[in-house]
């Protein structure tokens, strides 16, 4: 064995080396693939449907779909309410504010049960009447069957506990697409 071959050995070697460990930084600081447990999002996400999850944007906007992790469990949710906002829920409506706000995305069909935001968090907890700095009112697009911030054991989402945000389905391969 000469030197130009062990050189050419050691710069492949070094190139797989390389390649691996930006494989292992975007997985770790910007991408997650997150499969979807449950049907609490149906029917935008089902159960056994394999999604991407980007790390990289922290400024989370209404509408957009989380994965929160709670007691070590992730779960997948939409956010409803923002800091600072008064969410409440009448008849089928959602009020920002307030304000009637139509949520575009859900089936015509989905009956969402009625709540004051003072079901969810209380004077103590959030003693303006608003939802807290850096917390998220956020709701399953299955309104019936989803545990969610109306859930006592749920609540709130402190910005520190959402994982990122689902922007991509990329399995089943029959169902790839953007998620919004």
């Amino acid at each position: 064995m000469d030197l130009r071959e062990v050189t050419e050995f050691l710069r492949d070697f070094a190139g797989y080396i390389i390649t691996a460990l930006v494989i292992i930084l975007v997985f770790t600081f910007v991408v997650a693939l997150q499969p979807i447990a449950g049907n609490s999002m149906s029917p935008t996400l089902e159960e056994g449907q394999v999604v991407v999850v980007t790390k990289l944007f922290k400024n989370y906007t209404r509408n957009d779909i989380v994965i929160i992790k709670l007691d070590s469990k992730l779960y997948a949710k939409r956010i409803v309410g923002l800091s600072g906002e008064r969410i409440d829920y009448l008849n089928d409506i959602l009020y920002v504010d307030n304000t009637p706000y139509k949520e575009t995305f859900l089936e015509d069909d989905v009956v969402t049960s009625n709540f004051l935001f003072e079901d969810i968090c209380s004077s103590r907890e959030c003693p303006n009447g608003v939802i807290p700095d850096n917390m998220y009112l956020v709701l399953g697009d299955n309104r019936p069957d989803s545990i969610d911030s109306r859930d006592n054991s749920f609540g709130l989402v402190d910005k520190k506990n959402i994982k990122g945000e689902v922007v991509f389905k990329i399995w089943p391969v029959n169902n790839i697409g953007l998620v919004n």
